[in-house]
């Protein structure tokens, strides 16, 4: 690319060296440099991409952008200096790839709980309709279809646009993003121009960054701001009007707001629900008629989750009768209140839950068909928001048994995670196990026939994070071996 033209997105800049007359490629992580590449120093929370600009240099970097004057050998590359590097990155890596959002149909989803769900169903919806979508978010980067891993929820500015125009090279005209709190208070959507954005719910988690409710209930606020004020563009706020934050994040946003609920007026509410151990039903009123609707998703708030998909496609043009049709079809997202399939005689879910909110409604989803026992295994991360500890085992308590123990320990001792943790339960029925294996195993071993058994916190995942190392785990491997040598299956 000419490099004046990408470096005219850039106002106020000093320009130190000669600058080349073309460039290929941008890059944040100078081991990625090659001949002829640009280098932009950004500063992370334990690295400075400063400290790499001779490295990026001696790889080939013909041009570099940085905070501050560097001293690099100006006869092998040109530095310019900019305020914010993570402003200017965005500026650039969107005129470098010509704005590939304003060039497909962009949805974003925020909340607390739910945004995995939500995305996966909007993003199935669409291929079941012959649509291609990629999908980014909590799983990885779903090319239609083709999954490749990602470091974060959502991932950074550069990685953003990379992936948007990796699917539009790909003829795909969709793409949802699941987006996070903390995404959205770092800049990493900055440049996105989103068609539809849609909210789930806001309850207690990451306070260890946001400090308050109200800050992190804000920051989540930021993705209906970036809608824009452009009204010949139809764009679409879809919102839960059962949540308080409801009124705030209307008023955020010029565009129109598509409501969905159970409690308040909604434009897309559900009734007459009804819950069993392998589907939920409802009656939906919409804004094209009443419907009934089945799903294999199961509890209450997955008829949320349900609605706000609904809602979300509807906007975008989709029929109601047409989703209800696909909803009827598709399978549990993985890991979000999953049945595990196995032949002991007790039921067996696997779930993401690791807030306080999530956590009851994981156990109410499981209520109307109880018989034993429910057994509920829930765990929290090392090294993070330690205040939501004691209600999560509060919610817990809801459950006849308990374990706690824990997700991904990081450089926290087992003992400082579960005792935490403890301090909530309201009832003398659990069990305190920092090995997440052992727990798993120890639910099995206490279960008896006829028992709901809930492992939460993990989900999907496969892995344990201790200290920074993955090592392999699988909650439903575990419990289905476990099974296996208590039941003789």
């Amino acid at each position: 690319m000419n490099t004046y033209e990408l470096l005219s997105s850039l106002k106020v800049r000093t320009t130190y060296g000669e600058l080349p007359s073309n460039i290929s490629k941008l890059h944040v992580d100078s081991r990625k440099v090659r001949e002829g590449d640009v280098f932009i120093c950004t500063r992370g929370f334990t690295v400075d991409g400063h400290d790499f600009a001779n490295d990026a240099v001696e790889k080939g970097a013909v041009l570099i952008i940085a905070e501050k004057q560097l001293d690099i050998d100006l006869e092998k590359a040109a530095l310019v200096v900019v305020k914010d590097t993570f402003k200017a990155m965005a500026l650039l890596v969107n005129r470098y790839y010509d704005y590939p959002s304003r060039k497909m149909n962009v949805i974003g989803v925020t909340g607390t709980n739910g945004k995995t769900t939500v995305t996966n169903l909007i993003h199935a919806i669409l291929r079941k309709d012959g649509q291609r979508s990629a999908l980014s978010g909590t799983i990885g980067f779903d090319l239609d279809g083709e999954l490749f891993p990602s470091e974060n929820t959502t991932c950074d500015v550069m990685t953003n646009q990379e992936m948007i125009q990796k699917a539009l090279d790909r003829d795909i005209g969709n793409m949802v993003l699941e987006v996070s709190s903390h995404g959205l208070s770092l800049g990493r959507l900055w440049g996105v121009d989103f068609d539809v954005v849609t909210f789930t719910n806001l309850s207690h988690d990451h306070l260890d960054y946001h400090q308050t409710m109200e800050h992190y209930g804000y920051a989540k606020g930021l993705l209906f701001s970036q809608l824009g004020q452009d009204l010949s563009d139809s764009k679409y706020a879809v919102l839960n009007s059962d949540d308080e934050w409801y009124e705030r994040y209307s008023s955020m946003t010029a565009h129109e707001v598509i409501s969905y609920g159970l409690e308040a007026y909604a434009d897309f509410k559900a009734e007459d629900i009804q819950y069993y151990n392998d589907l939920t039903t409802f009656r939906l009123h919409s804004p094209e008629g009443a419907f009934e609707v089945e799903s294999k998703l199961l509890g209450k708030f997955n008829v949320y989750n349900i609605l706000a998909a609904m809602a979300t496609l509807y906007a975008k043009g989709m029929p109601v009768g047409k989703l209800v049709e696909i909803i009827r079809e598709l399978p549990p997202v993985s890991g979000r209140m999953e049945k595990v399939i196995s032949d002991a005689p007790l039921s067996m879910y696997i779930d993401y839950a690791h807030t306080p909110d999530a956590i009851e409604n994981a156990i109410q989803s499981v209520l109307p068909f109880k018989e034993g026992k429910i057994i509920f295994l829930v765990g929290t991360g090392g090294n993070r928001d330690k205040s939501k500890r004691p209600s999560m085992a509060e919610k817990a308590s809801i459950a006849d048994y308990v374990i706690l123990t824990t997700d991904d320990p990081r450089f926290e001792s087992f003992d400082s995670i579960v005792n935490d943790l403890g301090k909530g339960m309201l009832h003398e029925n659990y069990a305190l196990i920092g090995d997440r294996e052992e727990a798993v195993k120890h639910a099995v071993d206490v279960s008896e026939p006829g028992d709901i058994i809930i492992f939460a916190g993990k989900g999907h995942e496969d892995y344990q994070i201790i200290e920074n190392t993955k090592y392999p785990h699988s909650d439903k491997e575990i419990a289905i071996q476990r099974c296996k040598e208590k039941y003789g299956m």
